[in-house]
């Protein structure tokens, strides 16, 4: 088992012995803006490409608390605090010039950083050298923003939040009629340095949008400067992301299957997306899940797939038995609600659901399995609204005993809740 994750499990004495105070004098700021830019680009609904850009991270609600006031975005972030940033290389793409850019989410605008000259390009960090005529989205997480409430466990909601991410693109492309395929395999350390990001920020994956050339790209030259404030330090999230930066005995995954959906249907799910708070115990019908685990089970592009398993506890689902299920099969019989609500730490999601997913994985490849996981997540989400139901992430829960409760020897990754 990975060292950071063995560090960083929940049992019921750890909740109850380290309880969790925020610094609310010390609060992140969820968004990033260059005071510096070549050019900025607002983007327009009009624009077919602009609104890809917004659906995969965009504002679309405001809330507003005495004292405080957050954001609600196309994709979900634990605790609404989004440690994701969105940079992104264009080549050969209509209305933009060739060069590096970052997603002003705040201000819904696009900022030219760097113009490429021909030949340069993030490319020359990649194993595959070609040049991609298209999009290449780079993601990084600002770990303090997790930090700042979840502590040392905040590296495995940065991974799940930029594996929603990578869901995000994947949905908004897929409106385009684009694929989008992951990497995890080039020199974050060159990047992390030409953006100039520090010790507090640093890059976790890529997404191709676009299509390789037969020319070939060997250098790159952009040297930004690190614009992010001082923050405190966690040495164990920035060791953790050292050593899990080298990936071995990765497979390719080179499938790929389109989604079903009706796309403007679909599109209106990225806008109206929520983390349900509460669910009603009523049950949803058999053919409705079937859905679900179908676009569950569907392959995720990406130079390093791991395997990670789905397991899901059947609360409340008219023609199907209650228990634990894995693969189609029912693995455990029984009702167990309160115990899913117990491993949840005790939260109702996990009891009144219909289904409670619990991902896990025994791959030696923690950033690329963790972040599956959250690309996962990210199409149950979506594919929960589709269908009319509700969907909630759940980060926090009880390591060791979901474990045993699986009868798994596997890193538990991930917990989430669907129903009515």
């Amino acid at each position: 088992m990975n060292p950071y994750h063995a560090n960083t499990k929940h049992s019921y004495l750890s909740v109850r012995t380290h309880p969790n105070y925020l610094d609310w004098d010390n609060q992140p700021s969820a968004f990033k803006s260059y005071d510096h830019f070549m050019k900025m680009i607002k983007l327009e609904d009009s624009n077919p490409l602009h609104k890809m850009i917004y659906r995969i991270g965009g504002i679309t609600a405001k809330k507003v608390y005495p004292g405080t006031e957050y954001y609600l975005r196309t994709l979900p972030g634990a605790g609404a605090l989004y440690p994701v940033e969105f940079y992104f290389q264009t080549r050969g793409v209509e209305g933009f010039d060739d060069g590096i850019w970052h997603f002003d989410v705040k201000n819904s605008a696009v900022e030219l950083l760097y113009r490429i000259e021909k030949g340069e390009g993030v490319e020359a960090c990649f194993e595959d050298k070609r040049q991609v005529r298209g999009f290449v989205f780079l993601l990084s997480t600002l770990y303090f923003r997790s930090s700042w409430k979840y502590k040392n466990r905040a590296f495995r909601y940065c991974l799940l939040d930029t594996g929603h991410a990578q869901g995000s693109i994947e949905a908004s492309t897929f409106l385009q009629d684009y694929a989008a395929n992951i990497r995890y395999r080039f020199d974050k350390k060159a990047l992390n340095e030409a953006f100039g990001l520090g010790y507090k920020e640093f890059f976790l994956s890529c997404v191709i949008v676009g299509a390789p050339t037969r020319m070939y790209t060997d250098v790159f030259r952009m040297k930004l400067e690190d614009i992010n404030p001082s923050s405190a330090r966690n040495e164990m999230i920035e060791r953790s992301y050292e050593e899990t930066l080298v990936l071995h005995g990765c497979r390719k995954m080179t499938r790929y299957e389109e989604f079903g959906f009706d796309k403007k249907r679909f599109e209106e799910v990225i806008y109206k997306r929520r983390s349900i708070r509460a669910f009603s115990k009523k049950p949803i019908l058999k053919r409705v899940l079937d859905v679900v685990l179908e676009t569950l089970a569907k392959p995720i592009l990406s130079d390093c797939d791991e395997e990670v398993q789905i397991y899901y506890v059947v609360n409340r689902v008219e023609g199907l038995k209650q228990g634990v299920y894995l693969n189609g099969k029912c693995i455990k019989e029984g009702d167990f609600h309160e115990k899913t609500g117990y491993l949840c730490l005790e939260q109702k999601l996990g009891s009144d659901s219909a289904v409670t997913f619990f991902l896990a994985s025994g791959s030696q490849n923690y950033q690329s399995a963790y972040l599956k996981a959250g690309h996962i997540g990210h199409r149950l989400y979506l594919v929960s609204e589709y269908l009319g139901l509700g969907c909630s992430g759940i980060g926090a829960y009880y390591d060791d005993e979901t474990a045993e409760f699986l009868e798994t020897e596997e890193m538990i990754l991930y917990a989430l809740a669907i129903g009515h």
